[in-house]
């Protein structure tokens, strides 16, 4: 007993004398971290002074940039940087606009003509593009496990490049890349906001690994584990506390969406700084589309409008249709076709692309169903206009670019029970439906039946009201609401 008792002492007695000399050295090298940071600051600062331009006037000429790896990609997300850099212009037009890029394989000049073929914009002062060489760090294939770690960390290394080739006045997020921001803020000293999307990580994320919910982002295998389902939650919620320091750095916040918006505030706790600015969709281009009487049901056809990833849940929407095909009672030459349209942004995205087109033949529909990829503006509208139905599948989708636009375009939009679909746009308008809702295969096949049974009237008056309802998308309204929101930035 006295041995155990001197043996205990002796214990702490040891720890007792490395205490001090351990809190020294923590001390210490927490001293030369800041030193360290703060000297890299510095030399940062002496960089962008050196490479500054300056106006007539003689007064340093602000630089604007904006982190987009993927800015040729096609998508909603890339309208909102387009719209949001022709805003600025008209604004602040003695600025400089620099957009950090991955997309090696095309020049500057092409990315904006993609732009304007795309999206219809056309910028009023020319852009800087800074081309990023390690993009593939923040590629999902790159990491098969602990792929929301992977991305974020490899987003502040690509961050880092971005910051290493020029050094702005004014940081916007753009992306989604939350990580980014305490770097550029830190360490570039810019005033730093963001537009996000869709939240990395979000609190249904977390119900859903809770629940052992399988989905694309929640492997099966996970699910039937009690052990790696906890496991997950566990790094779940240590990423979403680091995800909320992260993003609260952040001096003006924009979200999308109200459903954005709860997330958000939820997980980033800055409320003061952040609002909800709805995208930019080209309404008033789809509303001169004339709303004709409709044609013969033999023309008919169902049409999908978003990129090919894996959340925007293709497979449902062919699974639906194939199963709209097999039940319906109309005779099979005045069955629609369904026309899915979307954006490719790398290998992964075509892949997908070949496994759908796979998934059709299996099915049987391959007859029925068509692909069109990275199609020019002007013939994505003669879809729209001779379309339906809008489809849309993704579950929790932010907002809905897509959605907008067939709305606004005349098809009657079939979208997913949740999410900004659910919350902003698919909502009544003074009182009159705008459009329909489902959550699984069953409910969509048969909300496609429905809606192909009403009357051409009473879909003339969907149609009518969905597009009174979607003026408030305009990006008449984008601009006023991102100009407002992004004002601090530049006082």
């Amino acid at each position: 007993m006295t041995a155990g008792g001197f043996c205990l002492c002796s214990l702490v007695r040891l720890l007792c004398s490395l205490f001090v000399p351990g809190l020294v050295l923590s001390g210490a090298l927490c001293l030369c971290l800041v030193v360290l940071l703060w000297g890299v600051r510095l030399w940062l600062q002496q960089r962008k002074n050196q490479l500054a331009s300056t106006r007539k006037d003689g007064k340093h000429q602000l630089v604007v940039a904006f982190f987009h790896p993927y800015c040729n990609a096609g998508g909603g997300g890339e309208r909102v940087l387009w719209c949001a850099i022709r805003a600025l212009q008209k604004k602040y037009k003695d600025a400089i606009y620099v957009v950090y890029t991955g997309d090696k394989d095309v020049t500057g000049e092409q990315i904006v003509e993609s732009a304007f073929r795309r999206f219809n914009i056309k910028l009023t002062h020319p852009v800087k593009f800074v081309f990023l060489e390690k993009r593939y760090l923040v590629e999902a294939s790159l990491y098969p496990h602990f792929t929301l770690l992977g991305q974020s960390l490899g987003s502040v290394f690509l961050g880092w490049e971005a910051l290493m080739k020029c050094v702005p006045d004014v940081y916007i997020d753009s992306m989604g890349y939350a990580f980014t921001l305490p770097l550029f803020k830190y360490l570039g000293g810019c005033r730093v906001g963001c537009y996000v999307h869709y939240p990395t990580i979000s609190t249904d994320m977390l119900s859903m690994v809770r629940s052992q919910n399988a989905r694309f982002n929640n492997a099966a295998f996970i699910t039937r584990n009690p052990l790696l389902s906890k496991l997950k939650l566990v790094y779940y919620y240590l990423f979403a506390f680091v995800y909320g320091l992260v993003g609260s750095r952040s001096d003006v916040i924009m979200v999308n969406s109200s459903w954005t918006l709860n997330h958000i505030l939820s997980l980033w706790r800055a409320g003061a700084c952040t609002s909800v600015v709805y995208p930019p969709c080209d309404v008033q281009t789809f509303l001169d589309i004339p709303l004709h009487e409709e044609k013969s049901t033999t023309e008919y056809s169902i049409v999908s409008l978003g990129q090919f990833r894996p959340e925007k849940d293709h497979p449902l929407q062919i699974r639906a249709f194939a199963k709209f095909l097999e039940k319906t009672a109309v005779g099979q030459q005045s069955l629609p076709k369904l026309i899915l349209i979307g954006g490719c942004r790398n290998q992964q995205d075509e892949q997908r692309v070949n496994r759908l087109k796979k998934l059709c033949e299996e099915l049987g529909v391959d007859k029925k169903v068509e692909f069109k990829v990275n199609i020019p503006f002007e013939e994505l509208k003669q879809y729209l206009a001779d379309a339906i139905i809008g489809l849309h599948t993704m579950w929790n989708e932010h907002f809905g670019i897509g959605i907008v636009e067939c709305m606004a375009a005349g098809t009657i939009i079939l979208a997913h029970n949740s999410g900004g679909p659910k919350l902003d746009i698919v909502v009544p308008y003074e009182g009159h439906i705008t459009g329909f809702l489902a959550e699984n295969e069953d409910d969509y096949f048969e909300t496609m039946a429905q809606i192909l049974s009403l009357s051409p009237e009473k879909r003339l008056e969907i149609r009518q009201n969905a597009r009174r309802s979607v003026n408030r998308f305009a990006d008449q309204e984008f601009e006023g609401a991102f100009l407002l929101s992004v004002e601090p930035l530049f006082k």
